[in-house]
């Protein structure tokens, strides 16, 4: 997810220098909201493993 999010960026950094500043500011909401939807996802998988409270085995 965040490789898509990297990606779209670039897509918008490669879109602005070029002057196409529609499709720029499309590629970077989606790179933001696809950004925004890792964070998310990433908090939600820390809490689950540390309510899960599995101990390491030795």
């Amino acid at each position: 997810m965040l490789g898509w999010a990297i990606t779209f960026f670039i897509i918008a950094i490669i879109a602005a220098v070029f002057g196409f500043g529609g499709i720029a500011g499309a590629a970077t909401g989606i790179a933001q909201f696809l950004f925004f939807v890792f964070v998310a996802l990433l908090v939600i998988s820390l809490v689950a493993n540390a309510l899960r409270g599995k101990s390491p085995k030795v």
